[in-house]
């Protein structure tokens, strides 16, 4: 852990536009957590959980939902320490697209979320 540290502290020194990412990263899977947290809604027997264009909207028990949840924390925390693993193993490109990589699909869940809450 206190490697993590330190290089942190060396992204913010040489690499801050790596550090925001990481910092927006974080900060949007926090939204996606609490959003996803507050509408599990355990008191609805069947919640909306997937669509797709052959079968429509896939139904399902509410607690199925709660890999939302797991996913924010996975992209806001593991995915922002596997970038700084590799910002320590590869430098700051490879890093920085892994950042955004993980930015981008934070977005996409946040908008099948949105779309399945609208069904729900």
């Amino acid at each position: 852990m206190k490697q993590f540290a330190t290089t942190f502290k060396k992204i913010y020194q040489e690499d801050r536009n790596l550090f925001w990412w990481l910092l927006v990263n974080f900060l949007i899977s926090g939204v996606l957590f609490i959003v996803s947290v507050a509408t599990l809604n355990p008191k609805s027997a069947t919640v909306k959980l997937g669509y797709s264009d052959i079968e429509g909207y896939r139904d399902g028990a509410w607690n199925n939902r709660l890999v939302f949840p797991m996913f924010a924390v996975l992209f806001g925390v593991l995915h922002n320490f596997l970038a700084i693993k590799i910002f320590d193993k590869h430098g700051k490109g490879f890093a920085k697209a892994v950042a955004m990589i993980t930015t981008g699909l934070i977005l996409g869940t946040i908008i099948v979320m949105r779309r399945l809450l609208g069904e729900s």
